[in-house]
């Protein structure tokens, strides 16, 4: 399959490179864009060549600084729409506000709903994501929404890696709303799961309460769909070790890494090995970090895929097609 003439593809500022990477999967060229930021802070975002009846497709997550990037591909949707596009589909890696699926107290407000009303508001024909960090969310939208995952890719980081003894490995789910994802990546590596009971305190922290499942002597891989300040990571990673596992490896789909990630990171050094994607560009600090050690799989390959099936009315599921024969053998 190839890339109909009748598509065009833009990258705004949040994943330029990633843009990059899957044009040059597609042997294509990245739509040019007219982007300005006036000094009250406004944006400005436009296509800089006609787009009239063309399926046009964004690349765009909505990660830090959050609210500049959504206004930013909020406003590129508004200019595509009156610039009749035919139809505009939005890949958004990593989605957002995510974590604020629910009103968990009162008075709280609904917060990923709100971003997909105005998503669709705006212009979306369809919303591509990755690993959404509830599955409900699909359902906040009014537009097409696919889902995507991340899994295979980074399993298949995993599987290749000479760094983890799969013979002795145990998949970790940090909490148990995570337990189907650990049991995806588990069910490949032929390895069994682990699940941490855990609560948060009055301030919010991650406290272990208990684990369910055997790790002793064993090599650990806590898997989740996000690494962001860090404080469940370090704590699941003690825990385990607590629980007499030995090396502690770690894979989420979106490395977000807010302060203090980075200072937690370097003074615990939790994980002999973290596995990333690059839903989120990696902050130049954790880049070749030795005390850290990330490894970055591109979501390109996928997401060039994906773009040919919708553009070729074909299925996204062969899109994973290259993972499908990834096994580790059993002893």
């Amino acid at each position: 399959m190839k890339l109909q003439n009748n598509a065009i593809i833009y990258s705004l500022s949040a994943n330029k490179k990633l843009g990059l990477d899957v044009c040059k999967n597609l042997k294509t060229e990245l739509g040019g864009i007219n982007l300005l930021k006036f000094p009250s802070g406004e944006v400005l975002a436009s296509p800089n060549s006609t787009v009239r009846g063309k399926q046009v497709f964004i690349i765009q997550s909505t990660c830090p600084p959050v609210n500049d990037n959504l206004m930013e591909l909020l406003i590129f949707i508004d200019a595509l729409k009156k610039a009749s596009a035919k139809e505009i589909n939005i890949f958004i890696p990593y989605f957002g506000y995510a974590r604020q699926d629910r009103k968990s107290k009162p008075r709280e407000p609904i917060s990923a709903k709100l971003v997909a009303n105005l998503l669709n508001t705006a212009g979306a024909y369809r919303i591509i994501t990755f690993d959404l960090h509830a599955a409900q969310i699909q359902g906040f939208f009014d537009c097409i929404e696919d889902e995507m995952t991340a899994i295979p890719l980074l399993r298949h980081a995993i599987i290749n890696d000479p760094m983890v003894d799969k013979s002795n490995l145990v998949v970790v789910s940090p909490d148990h709303g995570g337990v189907n994802r650990a049991r995806r990546f588990a069910e490949k590596l032929n390895a069994p799961i682990a699940i941490i009971d855990k609560r948060r305190n009055a301030s919010y922290q991650p406290e272990v309460m208990n684990l369910i499942g055997d790790v002793q002597n064993k090599n650990c891989l806590i898997v989740d769909d996000m690494i962001d300040s860090a404080g469940s990571a370090v704590a699941a990673s003690k825990a385990l070790k607590q629980f007499g596992c030995k090396d502690v490896f770690m894979a989420a789909t979106h490395a977000i890494l807010s302060d203090p990630a980075y200072d937690r990171l370097v003074e615990n050094k939790p994980f002999k090995k973290i596995y990333v994607s690059d839903s989120i560009p990696l902050q130049e600090r954790f880049v070749n970090n030795k005390d850290i050690n990330i490894e970055v799989s591109s979501l390109s390959n996928l997401i060039a895929k994906a773009t040919l099936a919708i553009n070729n009315d074909s299925s996204l599921s062969d899109a994973y097609e290259e993972y499908k024969d990834d096994l580790v053998k059993s002893n």
